[in-house]
């Protein structure tokens, strides 16, 4: 019996022992489709700005700058902008200097997520333009990349926080189109988010714990932005306010 799911652009192999590629095809699917959106249209093109180019961003080294994200819909895509440096410097750094016995699958799942973070942190660059924020300077003093319980660990609180962000920030978006974007990212996270749960704790069932979905809705959880920069503030060294921000709904 053929054990493949035919996707249109690769297939994905359903034996159980290869179940951590098979998950690797998955999210990397998951990014196909948010950059397929972007390039057909789910940004309005007037948003975009043409000299504006797909590339790393350098280091700010002006400690001392507090960055506004500004308001309405500049002021959310500037916040996810923000959270987006954030998690592509860390999965950058952690493939550039893996942990000690790292797998090979699990290279191959880090590097897919880091791509995926640098795709979402450029599209957010290139449609902001030149309201886009500066580049933010990290901080990561407090990980330690040679181990394996401390990048994972911080990449769940990373996925976690960023799952929860974008579900916390969609009704502060005004722009359908943005919304339908913010819609399409925060799905491929919440990928991020199950299969380093999965990494973690492989035969448990982590990726939907209560300190993820509510057991009593069965939604994710969602924070709002003054809690999120809180919580990342420790990773980020450039101080960033949201003091333009509305306040969501409760």
């Amino acid at each position: 019996m053929d054990k493949t799911l035919k996707t249109g652009v690769e297939p994905i192999n359903l034996d159980a022992e290869t179940s951590l590629s098979s998950r690797r095809s998955f999210i990397k699917l998951s990014s196909a489709a948010v950059l397929t959106a972007f390039a057909f249209g789910a940004l309005n093109p007037e948003t975009l700005s043409a000299k504006t180019a797909f590339h790393g961003l350098p280091i700010d080294d002006d400690k001392s700058r507090s960055v506004d994200l500004g308001k309405g819909d500049t002021g959310v895509l500037n916040y996810a902008y923000a959270l987006e440096q954030l998690e592509a410097a860390f999965y950058t750094q952690v493939i550039a200097t893996p942990f000690a016995q790292m797998s090979s699958a699990e290279r191959a799942i880090l590097t897919d997520i880091r791509d995926h973070e640098i795709a979402h942190r450029d599209l957010f660059k290139t449609a902001l333009g030149k309201k886009a924020i500066p580049a933010l300077q990290v901080n990561f003093t407090a990980i330690n990349f040679n181990s394996r319980d401390s990048v994972l660990g911080t990449a769940k609180t990373f996925e976690d926080l960023g799952v929860a962000a974008y579900n916390g920030a969609g009704q502060l978006l005004k722009d359908v189109n943005f919304l339908l974007l913010a819609g399409k990212i925060v799905s491929v996270e919440a990928r991020h988010a199950a299969i380093i749960r999965d990494l973690i704790s492989p035969t448990s069932a982590a990726f939907a714990g209560d300190d993820a979905v509510d057991p009593a809705t069965g939604l994710d959880k969602a924070l709002t932005p003054a809690q999120v920069l809180t919580a990342a503030a420790p990773f980020i060294r450039t101080p960033v306010t949201a003091k333009k921000l509305p306040t969501p709904r409760s």
